[in-house]
């Protein structure tokens, strides 16, 4: 079967497709780049496609590209600083990342930073703080994902991880890259665990999003539709990493993803995001891990929903669509051999819960949530999500 393949501009000019990396170059003269900075991370740049486009964004006498890989599983604020003074070393005059959510999430904050004062948590998305920004001043930007998961690449918003380990989300509407090239071909060397993670993190995305109250039946229509792709092509390619086809149907469930939560994420992020700033453990497993948990939580408020989901998802339903999604939801985690429990995340104890609880609280992802959630609430879904308990 043929790969599927398009173009789009929702939300941003984007394009799908095996072997459209091959476009890049033109695409840097479309957008008036002549001295690109690559950002990406240690593990791409040594992939063998990696040199050969570096070498389309170097070879040509009108196009001179540096590398930037210093870039780290969860980015911190020193990686921005340091892909900061490498494009005013290179004197470039565009950003093209290339990567994960890492790469993506720091190649956009160092066109945030290039022209603005100050650290990049001075952006946190927060109150007005993005209104502080002089737009004018952040340079065209061309997102290369290598992975379908975090939908970065659509994405207004950064995360970084701040010298005290914890999450913070970096906004600004021009953070939105001006062009995404989506090549299925970049995602086939992916490692079967990360491809699960990954893929599991858009899940999550589409899950949550859709779960959020509020009127917005586009992002609902998205939402349902990116987890049916999921549905239909995750245990595929985590089968067979080759099958092109499942690839690029998992590539465009991640932007979908990232497009859908426009409407708004909730308590599975929430509790992410410190856990994955204190211990260092990869944002998808740890969505993996709490998806189950946080929908027990929100049960009472988003059980009509999993009626609606079960049917569009095609889920036999025994007795209720709630307990047909979650049981679903838990046999895919465990087809894709990701844990259950935090007790397999390292650095994690139940001592942490207490100290965890207040920032998950204060995690900009939680004013999504259907239900809310005090410092108790978040405490007692850490500890049974170390326990296993699903009542």
């Amino acid at each position: 079967m043929t790969a599927p393949a398009g173009n789009s501009n929702y939300p941003t000019p984007y394009r799908i497709g095996q072997g459209r990396i091959r476009e890049l170059p033109d695409a840097c003269r479309e957008f008036g780049i002549k001295r690109p900075l690559i950002v990406s991370d240690p593990g791409i740049v040594k992939l063998p496609w990696f040199a050969e486009l570096e070498r389309t964004l170097t070879a040509p006498k009108d196009l001179d590209a540096a590398v930037f890989s210093g870039v780290q599983g969860n980015p911190t604020g020193a990686d921005v600083v340091a892909g900061v003074a490498a494009y005013r070393k290179h004197l470039a005059d565009g950003v093209v990342m290339v990567g994960g959510g890492s790469a993506l999430d720091v190649g956009k904050c160092v066109a945030l930073m290039v022209g603005n004062r100050g650290s990049v948590f001075d952006y946190e998305d927060a109150g007005d703080n993005w209104t502080k920004v002089d737009a004018s001043k952040i340079p065209v930007k061309i997102a290369i994902p290598t992975t379908a998961g975090t939908g970065a690449e659509v994405g207004r918003a950064s995360i970084i991880t701040d010298e005290h380990h914890r999450k913070k989300v970096i906004f600004h509407p021009k953070m939105l890259p001006e062009l995404v090239i989506a090549d299925p071909n970049l995602t086939i060397g992916l490692p079967a665990r990360m491809t699960a993670a990954t893929g599991m993190d858009a899940l999550a995305h589409c899950f949550e999003a859709f779960c959020v109250d509020g009127y917005h039946p586009m992002a609902d229509g998205i939402a349902l539709e990116g987890m049916r792709l999921i549905k239909d092509n995750l245990l595929k390619v985590y089968a067979d990493p080759k099958d092109i086809v499942a690839r690029t149907h998992m590539l465009m469930s991640s932007t979908m993803g990232a497009t859908a939560f426009q409407k708004g994420l909730g308590l599975v992020h929430a509790l992410s995001h410190p856990l994955g700033g204190a211990t260092d453990v990869h944002h998808g497993t740890a969505n993996a891990i709490f998806l189950p948990y946080v929908m027990v939580f929100n049960r009472e408020a988003i059980a009509a929903k999993m009626d609606t989901l079960a049917r569009y998802l095609e889920i036999p339903v025994a007795s209720n669509g709630f307990d047909a999604i979650l049981g679903w939801m838990i046999e895919l985690r465990r087809r894709l051999e990701l844990p259950h429990t935090l007790e397999s995340v390292e650095g994690f104890s139940e001592s942490m819960a207490a100290r965890l609880a207040p920032l998950a609280v204060a995690d900009p992802t939680m004013g999504g949530n259907p239900i809310p959630a005090d410092e108790r609430a978040c405490e007692k879904v850490f500890l049974k999500a170390f326990e296993g308990d699903l009542s």
